[in-house]
């Protein structure tokens, strides 16, 4: 089975990256699943119904979440329903809106998605959640039963440590953890011995010479200035692409592979 996990697509300049070679590399590579980190799509801020069904209708089949997931509250009908191929972070507390894992179905067989925040994000760093270990536990032992041929883990984190540590944790019990957040992909991409597939950061789609996607005169300014601002996403180009393709064995839910992916958009 091929996965192909995007890296935090970054308002338009994300979109449109991916719009360009997404079905290009479907075909050559044989995607069986396209899954992508959507909590900064609309704006840089949380994932709109207009903008998931924009990402449904150039070819990804399935967005994870993060730290803005529940920025807009108009997609919670989507994230509170199973068939809806969006999820938030599966350790906020109890009486959150919204699902941290779903499964999809695919031509391979059913895929267990599921979304981790780190302990430490950024500015919700203060804010309570679950110790992302003992929810993904809770998850797993909840789904021991569930014939499945992939689960993929997304661990959306500030702290390397985290995602290192994470992966070993779960290694050979599922598929593949993918780490993002940084937007600033990592080297280290690999399969752990005991067949899980890991990397620390997938990165981002948007534009390359920014910072992070916000453009970098903003962030200079406030650096500099101290003075609060408001973000500007940039859409100038060039523009980057940047994912891992995972090769599973759907007998064993195992990793094979994981190949990093990146491109540069003129």
């Amino acid at each position: 089975m091929n996965i192909l996990y995007i890296g935090d697509v970054m308002g338009e300049a994300g979109i449109g990256v991916i719009a360009k070679v997404l079905q290009k590399l479907k075909r050559e590579y044989n995607v069986d699943l396209v899954i992508a980190q959507a909590e900064n799509v609309t704006d840089g801020k949380g994932l709109s119904k207009t903008d998931f069904g924009r990402l449904r209708d150039i070819g990804v089949d399935f967005c994870t979440g993060g730290n803005w997931t529940l920025h807009l509250s108009e997609l919670t009908d989507h994230l509170n329903d199973p068939q809806q191929p969006v999820i938030r972070p599966a350790n906020y507390p109890i009486g959150t809106p919204g699902r941290g894992w779903k499964y999809i179905d695919t031509k391979q067989g059913r895929v267990l998605v599921i979304s981790l925040l780190g302990k430490i994000v950024g500015k919700d760093a203060d804010k309570p959640i679950d110790n992302p270990l003992h929810v993904i536990d809770r998850i797993l032992d909840e789904n021991k039963d569930t014939q499945r041929a992939t689960t993929i883990v997304n661990f959306h984190g500030d702290f390397s440590s985290e995602k290192i540590v994470i992966g070993q944790y779960l290694d050979g019990r599922v598929t593949a953890v993918i780490g993002d957040h940084w937007h600033v992909p990592t080297a280290d991409a690999m399969v752990l011995p005991n067949g899980t597939a890991h990397i620390t950061d997938v990165g981002m789609c948007g534009a390359l010479h920014s910072s992070l996607g916000v453009k970098s005169e903003v962030i200079i300014k406030r650096w500099r200035d101290g003075k609060v601002s408001k973000n500007e996403l940039e859409t100038n180009g060039p523009f980057q692409f940047n994912a891992v393709l995972i090769k599973s064995d759907p007998q064993t839910a195992l990793a094979l592979s994981i190949t990093q992916i990146q491109k540069m958009i003129n």
